[in-house]
């Protein structure tokens, strides 16, 4: 089963006072000890409704005014996704700047936006910024922030490495493609996740554009996808974390999605499965189903020339569309060295085929 980047969390506890940290750069604890990841066995959250979603997208102007003034240095990743944005502050954006922002990051998948001060601006304004793009996700296993389950919490230190229990030596790398909280059945879209504490080297995140990966399918074999339903389970994920001693906040559900969707605003097609949580095709006998999705697997994870790779520095705040995009944590810095960061979940709409 592949881990979402929330299984890579340390044991059930609500006190910083329980990290045994041995190591010298982390005598002092995490850096905003607020967003250190809470664990409570008595909350639980009921079956997640559906809502109706607009897309603040589709309010934007097309030029981005508001977002893309000309104070704002922008640097190309890749031809298919990824930017880097500076000389912009997100936390004073106005609406129709975080429209904008919206529409940016469904046409460029991921903007990764340097010297923020997103972290200082305390967990109620960043919520308040967040639902700007749907209402927020409540993560049933994950780590959130005491008071507020909005949050999604990342943490990896000397004492704590879940990504080890999760996903063992025995295998070669640790790389997990996947979009976040696929099985539900408004999945993510316009997704905040910034960095607290961070190692010198390493820790970066991996994203692959699902537009581009379907862009690169044969005319005939997008004709063989068009209708195909696949079913994306949230079952290992809370049976994962049942069998460490963590906690199961809500049921976990089963849900079908098109293997191909459409985005609402920009009209691009992308695949929609994952090997983090889609597990069969509807329709097709096993042999069949596995057959499809590892191709389909290998062909997003072998796609090197529409991938981009995500380096945090502090104040690094990354904004990506869930929908057009997997991506996958790394596991590859100094084990000495803290990992602490968060995610904010906005869902969108119900997966529509293309």
């Amino acid at each position: 089963m592949a881990p979402s980047v929330a299984d890579i969390v340390p044991p059930v506890t609500d006190s910083i006072a329980d990290l045994k940290l041995t190591a010298a750069k982390q005598d002092n604890g995490p850096s905003y000890p607020l967003y250190y990841p809470y664990y409570d066995v008595n909350e639980k959250f009921p079956p997640t409704q559906v809502y109706e979603h607009t897309d603040p997208g589709a309010k934007a102007d097309r030029a981005k005014p508001h977002l893309l003034t000309p104070q704002t240095k922008v640097d190309n990743l890749s031809p298919f996704l990824g930017t880097e944005v500076s000389g912009v502050q997100i936390s004073q954006l106005s609406e129709e700047g975080l429209n904008e922002l919206a529409l940016y990051a469904a046409e460029r998948k991921v903007l990764i936006f340097r010297d923020q001060d997103f972290k200082d601006i305390g967990p109620d304004r960043q919520i308040e910024i967040a639902k700007r793009f749907g209402r927020i996700h409540r993560h049933p296993t994950s780590g959130n922030i005491k008071g507020y389950p909005e949050f999604h919490v990342v943490y990896r230190d000397t004492e704590h490495d879940r990504l080890k229990e999760v996903m063992p030596d025995e295998r070669i790398n640790r790389t997990q493609w996947h979009s976040d909280v696929s099985y539900e059945k408004q999945p993510a879209g316009t997704t905040i996740f910034f960095v607290l504490d961070q190692p010198e080297v390493g820790g970066d995140t991996l994203f692959a554009s699902q537009v581009e990966a379907y862009n690169r399918l044969s005319p005939e074999f997008k004709k063989r996808l068009e209708g195909l339903r696949a079913v994306h389970s949230a079952f290992e994920q809370a049976a994962a974390s049942r069998r460490r001693g963590g906690i199961v906040r809500r049921e976990p559900i089963e849900t079908e999605h098109p293997l191909v969707r459409r985005h609402p605003v920009t009209g691009e097609k992308a695949l929609y499965v994952n090997q983090g949580f889609t597990r069969r095709i509807v329709g097709f006998k096993t042999e069949e189903s596995e057959y499809l999705l590892k191709f389909l697997f290998d062909h997003i994870s072998k796609g090197a020339d529409f991938q981009i790779r995500a380096r945090y520095k502090p104040g690094t705040v990354v904004v990506w569309d869930n929908r057009v995009t997997v991506h996958s944590a790394t596991g590859d810095f100094n084990p000495m060295e803290r990992r602490h960061a968060v995610r904010l979940t906005p869902q969108a709409e119900v997966p529509t085929e293309a």
